[in-house]
């Protein structure tokens, strides 16, 4: 029998969602985070939701320092969320500093204390190029820090650190889960948008994936 001793970090979105029901077996919490973006209010609800359908205790810690003193367009007061493709430049607005080291740092801290040998995250290779905080280095990084800072050595690991989002969508194809349970637009409006870079993603990755997209769109 496979023993439970990670921790998840799980926003809500096709990854981690994704990555929750992947490692099911291995996981016994799971931590989600209200920063202060936008579509918090939209991620969180389903972050609980499959927690509660896979059985798996979850909490959710405020970081509401963030959305005062941090600069993103990600969060809520910031500038408009920009449309556009990842690649371009313009997506960079909506880099959070430093957010997955914050919360990895916390997530560290809630394994260690809870007897847990590792925190799983759902950074994916669509996300290196604009994020800094999701690229393999920095997940090498901060797992060597993890394990240096703590008595049990808790691991840092990011099992799709090298895959594409239609990778991680063919993943959850096969376990059968449907996308239109997880949400991804960064605007955090009643519907995705359809024309952020996350939106524009999302798209690509079911097409490329073969998956019907059910999701709702603005346009």
């Amino acid at each position: 029998m496979t023993e439970k001793d990670a921790l998840i970090v799980v926003s809500g979105g096709m990854d981690s969602v994704t990555l929750l029901y992947d490692m099911k077996d291995r996981i016994a919490m799971a931590v989600s985070f209200n920063y202060g973006s936008k579509h918090n209010s939209r991620e969180l609800p389903l972050a609980a939701m499959h927690c509660s359908r896979l059985g798996v205790p979850h909490v959710v810690i405020d970081l509401g320092f963030m959305q005062t003193y941090f600069k993103s367009s990600l969060l809520d007061g910031g500038e408009p969320i920009p449309n556009g493709h990842y690649a371009e430049a313009n997506m960079k607005s909506t880099v959070v500093p430093f957010r997955n080291g914050i919360m990895l740092a916390v997530a560290v801290g809630l394994a260690e204390s809870n007897g847990l040998k590792r925190v799983l995250l759902a950074n994916h290779g669509g996300d290196h190029a604009i994020y800094p905080d999701c690229r393999p280095e920095f997940i090498c990084a901060m797992d060597s820090a993890a394990v240096a800072g703590t008595y049990d050595g808790v691991r840092v690991e990011g099992p799709y650190t090298n895959l594409s989002k239609a990778d991680i969508a063919r993943r959850g194809k096969a376990l059968g889960i449907d996308y239109a349970e997880t949400w991804s637009c960064y605007k955090g409006g009643e519907r995705h948008c359809g024309r952020c870079g996350t939106c524009v993603e999302r798209r690509e990755a079911l097409r490329e994936a073969h998956i019907e997209d059910t999701t709702e769109y603005e346009e």
